[in-house]
């Protein structure tokens, strides 16, 4: 079975440091003084309307005002308005953080409350069967609770209170939740639903777009990343983090964020949805595949390194192999088949090598990603001949072979068995990436955590009806070099890794001859000159 995404012990440090996020300058002033005006704003509008949505910007604590009004929701007696309240976000570390949150509210103001508990949830079927979901909640001596899941529960219809859709734009079927959810409106209850922005096609910008024409009766309040600046949101990062604020460090870090998300910052921050389809991958199957043990190795060189003599290279290479590499491909399971994807590029944006298993349970999982940076040409085919002839039960793999790709690619193809090489066109993504993604929704796949690789894979967008790494997507690079600076990524990493899922649903790939792959010719191993890869 896949592993937990958070482990009980993380889950208990995760309560204790949500427990103490109130900053001790801020402890004991009234909630007006403690949350900044537009989360004032927001939580003013949800306290009075039954219907509220809110378009806004990452990175701006807004669910965390969200979790004070639930907490005052349902602390509060019946007669004062009082209700249950359902959180409702897309994956389970959303509700653990959620929950945790309105727990550090309920100690400040609301102490009748009891402690976060587990609790199953049941999920009724239309035959009349159930599914119980994990869920977390608070109980009040109001006799009110807060509970907090994942999942489109279809039980919603029978409960009643305050639902809080959170990042409703990664909701799947968004449309059904909103209709499950604004039937208790019948007896009084509210709706709140919260996003960032998915796509001008997405649900929830053609909600937001409803409100606005005038035809949903609903509250619209929209809060970009420079409304939350105004209204002090970098001054309340200084208190918290013990930084001195001033103008020039606020624009600086503005500028820092903005750059980190690229050509993605007008829809992330500025609450301006980019036009087309949104990812193609959800968010939260991409949270659900994460895992932190997952190695991630990257090896770059500066420009002037291509100039050093080819030996001098070659060394510092096969050093670097041996020192990070080699450690890692001996923890590699060696009874399970493996396989391997890579994205070729030469200069801007970088090759990755994505090495995965097919387990006893059929789930596919990635055990290294290996990624190069202005690598000549020889200096990727000797480390990717290193890494292959090394991998147990090496039983297939698919290399770019578009553009510059095509030397390496053929190069593999040559040495290792199994191994083929793939234009990269519409007729390949509209095969393979449907397959993809619903591996992910099987939940077969497991990844490195890793912002970068995250980035890559919600790159994959529809083009003209087709899954595939947007054009714009191969200038706008999201990973940063160690002065800041944006570097190029192109969805390296996901293609990769489509790569290398499509190399293991193939038909093509021959039997394993052994535990050890043994796949590299003899041909291969003469390339070094001394009989070894």
């Amino acid at each position: 079975m896949p592993k937990a995404p958070v482990t009980v012990k993380e889950w208990e440090r995760h309560r204790e440091r949500s427990r103490q996020t109130m900053p001790e300058e801020l402890r004991g002033r009234e909630l007006p003084h403690v949350l900044l005006a537009y989360q004032q704003r927001a939580v003013s509008v949800i306290m009075g309307e039954p219907v509220t949505v809110i378009e806004k910007s990452r990175r701006i604590g807004l669910t965390w005002a969200i979790a004070a009004a639930s907490v005052l929701v349902s602390a509060s007696a019946r007669s004062a308005g009082g209700m249950d309240t359902l959180y409702l976000g897309y994956s389970l570390d959303m509700a653990r953080e959620f929950i945790d949150t309105a727990a550090m509210w309920a100690k400040s103001f609301a102490p009748a409350a009891c402690e976060v508990e587990e609790c199953l949830f049941k999920d009724t079927k239309p035959d009349g069967s159930s599914d119980d979901i994990l869920a977390y909640r608070i109980v009040f001596a109001s006799g009110y609770e807060i509970m907090a899941l994942t999942s489109r529960p279809r039980s919603l219809r029978g409960r009643q209170g305050m639902v809080i859709l959170d990042e409703a734009a990664f909701h799947d079927n968004l449309n059904e939740v909103m209709k499950a959810a604004l039937a208790l409106l019948m007896w009084g209850g509210k709706v709140v639903v919260v996003s960032t922005h998915d796509g001008d096609t997405n649900p929830f910008n053609l909600l937001c777009e409803e409100v606005r024409k005038g035809n949903k009766p609903y509250s619209l309040i929209k809060i970009a990343f420079d409304n939350a600046l105004k209204d002090g949101l970098y001054r309340r990062i200084c208190l918290t983090q013990g930084k001195t604020w001033s103008p020039e460090a606020e624009a600086a870090w503005r500028e820092d964020i903005i750059a980190f998300y690229g050509e993605d910052a007008d829809e992330e921050l500025f609450v301006i949805p980019r036009h087309g389809s949104g990812a193609y991958i959800p968010a939260a199957l991409l949270e659900r595949a994460q895992r932190a043990e997952t190695p991630v190795l990257r090896f770059e060189r500066p420009d002037a390194w291509a100039e050093l003599a080819d030996y001098l290279q070659e060394a510092e290479a096969r050093d670097w192999c041996e020192a990070e590499v080699l450690p890692l491909l001996a923890g590699i399971a060696p009874e399970f088949d493996t396989y391997a994807g890579e994205d070729f590029a030469r200069k801007g944006d970088l090759t990755s090598l994505w090495i995965a298993q097919r387990r006893q349970d059929m789930g596919f999982a990635c055990v290294l990603l290996l990624e190069l940076r202005n690598v000549p040409y020889e200096i990727q085919r000797l480390v990717v001949f290193y890494v292959l002839s090394r991998l147990p039960r090496l039983r297939g793999g698919i290399f770019d072979a578009t553009g510059n790709g095509g030397y390496l690619a053929e190069a593999t193809t040559k040495h290792f068995r199994g191994v083929r090489a793939q234009m990269l066109n519409p007729a390949f993504y509209a095969e393979v990436t449907p397959k993809f993604k619903a591996a992910f929704e099987r939940d077969e796949i497991s990844m490195p955590r890793d912002v970068d690789v995250y980035n890559d894979h919600r790159a994959v967008r529809l083009v003209k009806g087709v899954p595939q790494i947007e054009r714009e997507e191969q200038r706008a690079g999201k990973g940063e070099d160690s002065k800041g600076r944006k570097k190029r990524r192109h969805g390296d990493s996901a293609i990769a890794h489509l790569l290398c899922y499509a190399a293991s649903v193939s038909d093509n790939a021959p039997p394993v001859p052994s535990v050890r792959s043994g796949g590299v010719r003899r041909s291969a191993s003469l390339l070094s000159g001394n009989g070894n890869v």
